[in-house]
């Protein structure tokens, strides 16, 4: 959403991003100079968003929206046999034309996203309008005051904790704008109102959305059990009664998915290019190298295609390990904002001079930054609990191996390699443009 909000404020051309018709790009001479905006610019720019590069979300979304669309075949079609190798192509489906639209529709993106824009504010209002008309309401004790431990947690508190996580998802990502950065006229100041503005206006949304949904569910086994494997997509008929009214509720739904990994790609791809600018990454020379007439960083867009199709194949042998895989998204991005955020607080609390920036939290920052702490680092301990008990290995959240793995690797790779060759951002600050 705040990438979405960030378009609107999007350069007019593509064309000035940072080195996209260069004949290749070289890490000497990456940005034209009347493109690199200030001295505050680049350095917030660099700064922000180097951990997560290669993003779960891209394949984690559009496992979503395309096993959406197999449960919306297999509720309107009595007929139909869903397979899990059907859901796996309409997944990599989803992915194409997310990197599709990224290539060929590259120049039209500011244009389509204020578009989703729309759709995701009037299309959220066209779902819950029915809801609230059609659906029977439960009373507002039930709706507001009653608690459910279908987990079989021991405390109705590691029960709420971690249901949490499922909505804890939706804040999620509100980096993505960042990473578009070099595309952004007066990036430093536009991408931080873009993100709150993103964030205001989906909390207003949300909270729509749950109170409605608090008060029209009212019949939760019963939607659990629905064989769409989606309860809201039951929901929907249960309410309309209607198989097209529900197509056209779960369209919306699915549309904004889509587009949402649109967005993903190309952050995924810009993150790919600047750390393969920067060396940080095996094969960075091929994953840098942007050719002659592109707008775009196509070799990145392709790896991000690769890993992706890659990733969903693993759900024809185990979903189980692709949800592990998928789950990995949740922790690495709360690990990496409270790296981010930690870093801000140790600087302030040395009383180390912060970098001049053209947006500041001023007195209020320190405040700001120690209440994030304190609500990210209870939930980057949940995160890696299971949804429910009792455990076992298909109910196993395998998030915490994965996230170890990947650590232990990463770690060893930069002490073999990547601390010979990377070049942190503040060197690219410092040097003469």
């Amino acid at each position: 959403m705040a990438e979405k909000i960030e378009s609107i404020f999007h350069t007019d051309k593509l064309g000035t991003e940072p080195e996209w018709n260069a004949v290749e790009v070289s890490t000497d001479e990456l940005v034209e100079s009347k493109y690199q905006g200030t001295a505050a610019d680049r350095h917030d720019m660099r700064m922000l968003g180097r951990v997560q590069i290669l993003r779960g979300a891209i394949v984690g979304l559009s496992f979503v929206a395309g096993t959406i669309v197999q449960g919306l075949i297999t509720l309107t079609n009595s007929s139909y046999e869903p397979q899990q190798w059907h859901g796996t192509l309409l997944v990599i489906a989803a992915v194409v034309i997310a990197i599709a639209i990224n290539t060929l529709l590259a120049k039209s993106l500011p244009m389509a996203e204020f578009l989703i824009l729309f759709l995701h504010v009037a299309g959220l209002f066209a779902i819950i309008i029915p809801l609230l008309v059609m659906a029977p309401k439960n009373s507002a004790s039930v709706a507001l005051l009653e608690v459910t431990n279908s987990g079989g947690w021991s405390t109705t508190g590691t029960s709420f904790m971690v249901g949490l996580l499922t909505p804890l998802s939706s804040m999620m990502g509100m980096d993505c704008a960042v990473h578009m950065s070099e595309e952004v006229k007066n990036a430093s100041e536009t991408l931080p109102k873009a993100i709150l503005w993103g964030a205001t206006l989906n909390s207003i949304l949300g909270y729509l959305a749950v109170f409605t949904l608090c008060f029209t569910v009212t019949d939760i086994p019963a939607l659990l059990d629905t064989k769409t494997g989606y309860p809201f997509l039951q929901l929907f008929y249960d309410v309309t009664h209607s198989f097209a009214g529900t197509t056209v509720m779960a369209a919306i739904v699915i549309v904004t998915l889509i587009f949402a990994v649109v967005s993903e790609v190309a952050t995924a791809s810009r993150q790919i290019w600047a750390f393969a600018r920067d060396d940080g990454f095996p094969f960075s020379k091929f994953l840098r190298r942007v050719k002659p007439g592109w707008n775009i960083p196509l070799n990145a867009l392709l790896v991000s295609l690769g890993f992706a199709i890659v990733i969903a194949l693993i759900n024809l042998g185990s979903s189980v390990a692709l949800n592990a895989i998928v789950s990995l998204t949740m922790s690495a991005l709360i690990s990496s904002y409270i790296v981010s955020i930690g870093c801000l607080v140790s600087k302030r609390l040395r009383r180390e001079p912060l970098p001049d920036s053209r947006f500041s939290l001023g007195k209020y920052g320190m405040v700001v930054n120690i209440a994030a702490l304190v609500f990210l680092i209870p939930f980057f301990i949940f995160v890696l609990f299971p949804t429910a008990t009792p455990v076992d290995a298909q109910t196993m959240n395998w998030n915490v191996s994965m996230f170890g793995g990947i650590t232990v690797f990463a770690t060893i790779y930069y002490i073999l390699r990547g601390s010979k060759l990377y070049r942190p951002p503040v060197l690219i600050q410092n040097r003469d443009i």
